[in-house]
């Protein structure tokens, strides 16, 4: 498997509001197109209990949806091409598996817990910015923002920036591409 994460963030590092909400004001409409394109090309898609993509597309996905609640990864009684997975019970190969999917590419959508759990497992990350964008005491896409940028948390990943995308002049919201170093 290998391992890409998608996010937007405010100009303070956040991805949800205070009460835990991403707002309205931190979705464009060519954000989220770049979002759900991406979401269709990849193998399956993992996110915390309280993160998802709500795309047209987004019940057709397979995903492994991160929660407390389970001991071993299981189907989701509510979707069954969901699987519930607790991380300290199970490596994330396994709740894959459940679904049929052992190798391929696997989309990492938030939250803060989830981002961080790959943080040295990303081959790429996609992170798109709201520059004009501030939530105080929001939910930071990574632990340690606001005290640290999240591109320098990338950087000390192992994380490098390859290319900048504007994906809405308008609100100049773009997107860096993020690569692994390859070892030396």
């Amino acid at each position: 498997m290998t391992f890409e994460g998608y996010a937007i963030v405010s100009r303070d590092g956040m991805l949800a509001d205070a009460t835990g909400v991403m707002p309205e004001t931190l979705k464009f409409d060519g954000d989220q197109r770049f979002f759900d394109k991406a979401l269709d090309t990849v193998d399956l898609i993992v996110h915390g209990r309280n993160s998802f993509e709500d795309q047209p597309n987004s019940y057709n996905r397979k995903r492994v949806i991160a929660t407390r609640q389970v001991d071993r990864p299981i189907i989701d009684h509510a979707n069954p091409k969901a699987v519930l997975w607790n991380p300290a019970r199970a490596p994330i190969e396994d709740a894959g598996a459940v679904l049929g999917i052992t190798a391929g590419r696997v989309a990492i959508i938030g939250g803060t817990d989830i981002f961080d759990m790959f943080l040295d497992r990303y081959v790429d990350f996609y992170l798109s910015q709201a520059p004009h964008l501030a939530l105080p005491g929001g939910v930071p896409v990574f632990h340690g923002i606001p005290a640290r940028h999240p591109d320098d948390i990338l950087s000390q990943h192992g994380l490098v920036p390859t290319e900048t995308r504007v994906l809405d002049a308008a609100h100049d919201v773009n997107v860096v591409h993020w690569v692994r170093k390859p070892l030396a």
